[in-house]
């Protein structure tokens, strides 16, 4: 029974998550555009209220990854954000008002059984409660390291997709990170008590960590296409929280023959990633222009707004004629 609250918990995680962040992708679009970090961007999006939806999506979503990594796991909760990816698309076809094709359907259907074939093989199970001090050093080092690497590396590239990916791979990693610290909290919680949790570090470490993350996430947002940062971000913290359970947490997964499965299921999974990743489904993701950036003037060789360089569909071709949304 627990096995199964903590699946559900993380489903209902993923869906509110992928509201979240597709609301936030369209606040993106309204306030102004930046070419490098900007921490102004914060102020501008607490002003924007469907900014503001967005981040409440991103609270539920929080509490149901605590219900679920309290009652199961690291390697089963986080895995299972992949459905994060088909779930932001498909709100997005709605938000942004396009119909997923129907190729799209198939891709979805490659994620969710590749999801639940991996899984199923890989069985993940066991784990210690707490981890020990050292593996805690040498897990935020190698993560803090990894982010602020992609975070430099996304800003010596042009807005578009490329920059897109390595912020949303950056925030990936913070994510998991921050997830495997909830989870030592969430224990020290539940053994130990509320006095308990407000002095262990784990509790400050994972707000700090993982508001750093919902900034370098809003960044990857406007660097580009939601297209191109969410892949990185489902599958990244998908796969590197299952690396952080089975090392950190001392997390098991079968192997012998049920790697054979395993490697079908993940690659599954990939198939339907990329596939999705590759959709037009979005229209210049948005209906209003966006206003110049305001960090610096951009070069006359630059687009000024990521609706004109990262959108799925050529900025010189008008707009094609919108589908109605889709529904359910």
């Amino acid at each position: 029974m627990t096995a199964v609250l903590s699946v559900v918990f993380a489903v209902c995680a993923a869906v509110s998550n992928a509201l979240g962040t597709v609301l936030q992708r369209r606040a993106a679009l309204i306030v102004p555009q930046s070419v490098g970090f900007r921490l102004g961007l914060m102020w501008d999006l607490l002003r924007t209220p469907v900014w503001l939806f967005g981040i409440l999506g991103v609270v539920f979503a929080a509490v149901f990854q605590a219900l679920a990594l309290a009652t199961g796991p690291l390697a089963v909760v986080q895995p299972i954000f992949v459905l994060e990816l088909p779930a932001a698309l498909m709100i997005a076809g709605i938000v942004f008002r396009r119909r997923m094709p129907a190729l799209g359907w198939i891709w979805v259907a490659c994620l969710v059984v590749g999801l639940g074939t991996a899984l199923a093989a890989a069985a993940p199970g066991g784990g210690s409660l707490q981890p020990a001090v050292g593996l805690w050093v040498l897990a935020l080092t190698s993560c803090g390291g990894a982010m602020v690497l992609l975070c430099v590396a996304a800003l010596r590239r042009p807005v578009g997709g490329t920059r897109a990916v390595c912020l949303g791979l950056a925030a990936a990693i913070g994510y998991a990170l921050t997830a495997a610290l909830m989870k030592s909290a969430t224990d020290t919680l539940d053994h130990q008590g509320v006095a308990a949790f407000f002095g262990a570090w784990q509790t400050y470490g994972f707000a700090a960590v993982g508001v750093c993350s919902l900034f370098v996430l809003e960044n990857a947002m406007q660097a580009g296409p939601l297209v191109a940062s969410q892949p990185a971000l489902t599958l990244g913290d998908a796969l590197i929280s299952l690396s952080l359970g089975v090392t950190l947490y001392n997390e098991t997964v079968r192997a012998g023959w049920w790697l054979v499965p395993e490697i079908a299921g993940v690659g599954l999974v990939a198939l339907g990633a990329v596939g999705l990743s590759r959709l037009q489904i979005l229209p210049q993701e948005g209906g209003e222009p966006s206003r110049p950036p305001t960090a610096e003037p951009a070069p006359t060789s630059r687009p000024t707004s990521p609706r004109e360089s990262a959108s799925a569909l050529p900025a010189s071709e008008p707009d094609p004629e919108p589908a109605p949304p889709t529904h359910g």
